[in-house]
């Protein structure tokens, strides 16, 4: 299926602000807010770190199944993607980022 079919099937995140991604010493790696241009990343890392409770390799490896055709662009464009260029990264180096919410106010 496409990035945008495999959205609607997720559940929604109108009740973040965004998410914070923590190193394994809590150190704050990456942001992903719930705004335009990343609205779609903060859907699927929120359900990443819902189902396997942080982005482990094996969990970086669905979300590049869930971005679908955006994953094989990102392969060709490195730095196009960095939501997913960050997944890749953590499949390569073996990496699990854990994840805190922010929820919207």
């Amino acid at each position: 299926m496409a990035f945008a079919d495999n959205l609607k099937q997720l559940p929604g995140v109108s009740h973040l602000a965004a998410i914070n991604l923590l190193a394994a010493d809590d150190t704050v790696v990456g942001v992903i807010e719930n705004k335009p241009g990343q609205a779609g990343s903060l859907v699927v890392y929120n359900h990443l770190a819902q189902i396997h409770g942080a982005i482990s390799p094996d969990a970086a490896r669905k979300g590049l199944e869930l971005y679908a055709e955006h994953t094989e662009d990102a392969r060709q464009n490195p730095g196009k993607h960095p939501n997913i260029d960050r997944l890749i990264g953590l499949v390569e180096r073996n990496e699990t980022l854990k994840v805190k919410q922010v929820f919207a106010v």
